[in-house]
């Protein structure tokens, strides 16, 4: 057994779904967190950045061990109108380019930045795996300026987060969904055929632990190695519930409710998380009847 070392680690979004939970479990195993804030810092582990200037206080940072960047608008937060289309990208794009130039200067021993499954677009009922090249709709676009920002970087071992959809009844997709469910109203969305890649935040949060641990670099899938249909989704979800799932959300609700956001929730992504089985990494969750009976106990 390797002795344990304890870390000092830098992180952005850390008041985030993914953040906060990151945040909690790093300092329950003995880590130091020094959270990266846009506002006055107001306590000791507090240190403040702007992604829009692209300041960052260099000097509380000296000699941390890591830099975990998770900071970024959500992307089902609002509507996308092409001002918020603009924020989804440049909130990720000033944000990243500002870490990776700090990163430079610190040099610690692993850069890990957030990305998203976005990256591979539309595909339909193909499997994707981390070699596979970028789509071609927004946040396909989106993922491939947010990489690329990650890169400046350099030499600095950098690890992609390409996130799915991440599970946690506290927010997010599944968050939303829950209240249909509990009155009896949900249903598949859209055709119900599109593919899910789905993670529960409990093992989204060990995978990053695992990335910060382990030699690995590059895009790394963060889902399970097993996605779902839409429709096998929503059945599990409503089997965990014991509630019916009679009620289809069609496609057309769905763009007008969404906008463009629909697309993420309608669109196909098929993803396998071939780096982190490579790696030796074993999910807590791999199937998603088990984890939502889990996710949805009270």
């Amino acid at each position: 057994m390797s002795k344990f070392i304890a870390k000092r680690i830098a992180v952005t979004g850390a008041s985030g779904l993914i953040g906060s939970a990151l945040v909690g479990q790093l300092k329950s195993e003995g880590h130091t967190v020094q959270r990266l804030v846009r506002r006055s810092p107001i306590s000791s582990d507090e240190v403040p950045w702007d992604p829009q200037s692209g300041f960052v206080d260099l000097q509380p940072l000296d000699g941390v061990d890591a830099v975990i960047h998770l900071a970024g608008v959500g992307v089902g937060d609002k509507r996308w109108s092409r001002k918020y289309k603009a924020e989804i990208l440049n909130s990720r794009l000033l944000g990243t380019t500002a870490i990776a130039a700090a990163v430079t200067e610190l040099k610690p021993a692993v850069f890990i930045s957030a990305s998203a499954i976005g990256w591979y677009g539309e595909s339909g009922n193909r499997a994707v795996v981390e070699t596979d090249r970028y789509g071609d709709d927004f946040l396909a676009t989106v993922c491939r300026e947010w990489e690329g920002a990650a890169d400046l970087a350099g030499d600095i071992r950098t690890v992609k987060l390409r996130t799915g959809l991440v599970l946690d009844p506290t927010g997010g997709a599944l968050g939303k969904m829950l209240p249909l469910f509990r009155f009896g109203l949900g249903g598949k969305l859209g055709s119900g055929k599109q593919w899910w890649s789905w993670i529960t935040l409990h093992d989204q949060v060990r995978a990053i632990i695992f990335a910060l641990e382990n030699p690995i670099s590059g895009p790394v899938n963060l889902t399970t190695p097993n996605p779902v249909t839409n429709q096998e989704f929503t059945s599990a979800l409503a089997r965990a519930m014991h509630r019916p799932a009679l009620f289809p959300a069609p496609a057309i609700a769905l763009k007008i409710a969404l906008g463009g956001f629909s697309s993420e929730i309608l669109g196909s992504k098929k993803v396998v998380p071939h780096v982190l089985q490579e790696a030796g990494f074993v999910w807590d969750y791999p199937h998603i009847s088990e984890a939502l009976v889990e996710l949805v106990k009270d």
